[in-house]
């Protein structure tokens, strides 16, 4: 009866909303529902489908945190090292005092190139540097290496793309290889992951969605509003099976250790709308006295959230809309 109403709730609401994207449903180690919608080229008219890669936009704060953790499992790094002592480039203006938990909790206060409190227009915001030019980490540290602090070290939440963006120079400096390689290498390929990557905007490839900003006038592709290539901020793509794998291999303390797993489902700080902030993951109120741990990304062309209710019971929405996922995700979660 109620896989029959949430069937029931999801083709309302994909009909409403004109839903493009993906949506999967595992309830107790059951997939309950699965199903694509949309085109992933609107020009072509190429249906989305299960196995499509979809950008993920912030999600993949959590492919970074893994690798962290990863380095710090391997006893290379700690959540107590500084910043300073971790890489070798200057920055003038972030405190001493920074650390791993800090950037990883966002509570760092270091200058945030991208500063989502500020912003109003993800669809039309442009950075100082084209964003083609965005190649490697260190093609960001321009956008804010003289960026004065925002509060000192630990004192609130502000969510911080560029503090993760530090992180992933901490993961090139620390372990010798290019932030994606790293990835790719323990984190996609570990969990069997082979849909998921870093792929170039100018040359996506096989079943990949564009990303679409829609307008008044029609439609256009995110192209010209996202770095060239994601980083360890954002732009990860990904499939809605890949990130059951994610899970799963995470829950089973495939990725992590089982101490370090444990700590990152923790609550380590709240944000001004009363949601916990783990390390790299988000945790909603608690439902039946079970902490809710979700991901979520949102950018131009592009809106992602997965949620886990339980060790087997996931919910993952992707769309190649700026926010086709979050009335999907919504109504699914009032049924469960």
């Amino acid at each position: 009866m109620r896989m029959s109403r949430l069937n029931q709730v999801i083709d309302q609401t994909v009909s409403e909303t004109r839903f493009s994207g993906v949506i999967f449903v595992k309830i107790d180690g059951s997939i309950e529902f699965e199903n694509a919608y949309g085109y992933a080229d609107r020009s072509n008219k190429i249906p989305n489908t299960i196995d499509t890669r979809f950008g993920i936009a912030s999600g993949t704060k959590f492919f970074t945190a893994l690798g962290i953790g990863k380095l710090i499992d391997r006893g290379e790094l700690s959540l107590t090292s500084r910043l300073c002592d971790c890489v070798n480039i200057d920055f003038p203006n972030v405190s001493e005092d920074v650390t791993i938990h800090h950037l990883l909790t966002h509570t760092s206060g270091v200058y945030d190139y991208y500063d989502e409190e500020l912003i109003e227009d993800v669809d039309n915001f442009q950075l100082d540097i084209p964003c083609f030019e965005l190649k490697d980490l260190k093609d960001y540290i321009p956008l804010f290496r003289d960026g004065k602090m925002k509060f000192s070290p630990g004192k609130r939440f502000s969510y911080s793309n560029g503090g993760f963006i530090l992180l992933g120079i901490v993961i090139e400096e620390i372990s010798g290889t290019p932030y994606i390689d790293f990835i790719q290498e323990n984190i996609f390929e570990l969990c069997d992951m082979s849909d998921s990557g870093f792929f170039a905007m100018d040359r996506l490839p096989e079943r990949t969605a564009f990303g679409y900003i829609d307008e008044e006038e029609g439609w256009r592709t995110n192209i010209f509003i996202l770095p060239i290539i994601g980083s360890s901020d954002a732009g990860a793509f990904t499939t809605v099976k890949d990130m059951d794998k994610l899970w799963t291999a995470f829950f089973e303390e495939q990725i992590l250790s089982k101490r370090l797993t444990k700590l990152f489902l923790e609550k380590a700080v709240k944000d001004k709308d009363n949601r916990f902030y783990g390390h790299g993951i988000w945790i909603d109120h608690e439902e039946g006295g079970n902490p809710v741990h979700f991901l979520m990304g949102w950018d131009a062309g592009v809106s992602f959230k997965s949620t886990c209710l339980a060790k087997d019971t996931i919910i993952t929405v992707i769309s190649n809309t700026s926010a086709g996922a979050w009335a999907i995700n919504r109504e699914i979660m009032k049924q469960l």
